[in-house]
Parts: structure tokens; C-alpha cells; sequence
């Protein structure tokens, strides 16, 4: 989605799209919600791939990717998968 990595204002100012994704990671982390750390790795990726830092976005979710060993076929998986490859 266009909106996720931009940086919002709000009426309190500006609001850091990457701290949010690096909060949205570290809160699945403590939960051990795999599926949400994912889908939080993916985003913070997607955002470092756009400002052209490949190699943090590939360390960033390849490890995150490489402890699912099985459901490869749902739509978060091929999508982090494809982002993997692209970069």
C-alpha cells in the first residue's frame, strides 16, 4: 500500500512511519507472534527497499522468513518470499 512508508502528520506533528514498523516488530518479538513479526519485518522492508537500503531490508525479514518451515502457499509468505527475491 502507497500510505505505509510515508511519513504521516498528524495534528501532533509528524509521525515516523519506520519507528512504528521497528515498534510493530519488537511488540511481536516480546509475544513470540511469528506471523505478525513477519508481516511487521515485511513492511519495515518494503520501507527500506524504497529508500534503497536492499541489504537491511534482506536481513531484516530473510531471518524472520527462514523460521517458517511450513504454510508457504498463505498470501504473507509468497509475499515475503517475492520481496526476497526482488531484492
Amino acid at each position: 500500500m502507497a500510505w505505509q512508508n510515508k511519513v504521516f502528520k498528524s495534528g501532533q506533528g509528524h509521525i515516523d512511519t519506520a519507528g512504528l514498523y521497528r515498534r510493530a516488530l519488537s511488540v511481536a518479538v516480546d509475544q513470540e507472534a511469528k506471523l505478525w513479526e513477519l508481516r511487521a519485518a515485511g513492511s519495515l522492508a518494503r520501507l527500506r527497499r524504497d529508500q534503497g537500503r536492499h541489504t537491511e531490508a534482506r536481513d531484516l525479514l530473510a531471518p524472520v522468513y527462514g523460521w517458517f518451515t511450513e504454510g508457504f502457499d498463505t498470501p504473507d509468505l509468497k509475499e515475503a518470499r517475492a520481496l526476497l527475491e526482488a531484492l
